[in-house]
């Protein structure tokens, strides 16, 4: 049974440390605010993002599965999130039937109040806009009344692709920028945990310093609020409202 008092969020991210760089302020922001916020992992990133650890020689795949899986999860428990790993492969990332079902079972097991996934283009790494497409398809078969009849049904929770890498070359323009300078040194702890990617540590702190100038700007130089740090989200959906301040 869902408990009408729980706020859930799901994230759903194609290798093992995307959601770190891309959404680890939102995740811990909620859930300092009461969230529970779980993570699916559609793959561990062992081809194409990893290759720090294959350049150590000796390595299998395996090995390097083993190591993408520990540092997601002590990043995770940083942050305060749940997590679960599909192991669909990346370099390249497909699911199958069985593999959507999945996927949809988890959005009707944590019934989101909000979804954060990749942008639904990006020419550099094809496994992000399958991940967001994945995560959209089984967001409308968990609202499917036919689609194991009894269950509850999940509403309509809003979907927002986190940041890509090069957002202009993949059609992302922000519409909503977090503020997470409270909450910066979890998320900062929790990058430092992707030591397989340690050249992208450097990039995001900028990423989030960039948006937090951006951020600052559209609520008034002369405010008070200090922005410090912030992450962009473009939104999916209309946001339903009856005031528009």
């Amino acid at each position: 049974m869902v408990n009408n008092a729980e706020k859930n969020a799901l994230v759903v991210s194609a290798h093992s440390a995307d959601f770190v760089w891309r959404a680890g302020g939102a995740i811990a922001l909620h859930v300092a605010r009461g969230y529970q916020v779980h993570v699916v992992c559609l793959s561990f990133g062992e081809r194409g993002e990893s290759a720090k650890l294959w350049r150590r020689g000796n390595m299998s795949e395996e090995d390097v599965k083993l190591t993408r899986r520990a540092e997601a999860q002590a990043a995770a428990e940083i942050l305060g999130a749940s997590i679960e790993f599909f192991d669909l492969g990346d370099y390249p990332l497909y699911a199958d039937k069985e593999d959507l079902f999945r996927l949809a079972d988890v959005f009707r097991r944590v019934q989101p109040h909000f979804v954060l996934t990749h942008s639904v283009s990006d020419p550099y790494n094809y496994d992000h806009p399958r991940a967001s497409n994945l995560t959209q398809e089984a967001r409308i078969i968990a609202q499917a009344e036919g689609y194991r009849p009894g269950e509850a049904i999940i509403g309509a929770p809003p979907v927002y692709c986190f940041e890509p890498h090069q957002s202009e070359q993949c059609l992302w323009k922000p519409d909503v920028l977090l503020d997470i300078t409270t909450v910066w040194d979890k998320k900062y702890a929790a990058i430092q945990c992707m030591e397989g990617q340690e050249h992208l540590w450097e990039y995001y702190t900028r990423a989030a310093l960039q948006r937090a100038v951006q951020a600052k700007r559209n609520v008034g130089i002369a405010s008070a609020h200090v922005i410090s740090y912030a992450e962009g989200y473009q939104s999916l959906f209309p946001r339903v409202t009856e005031d528009l301040s």
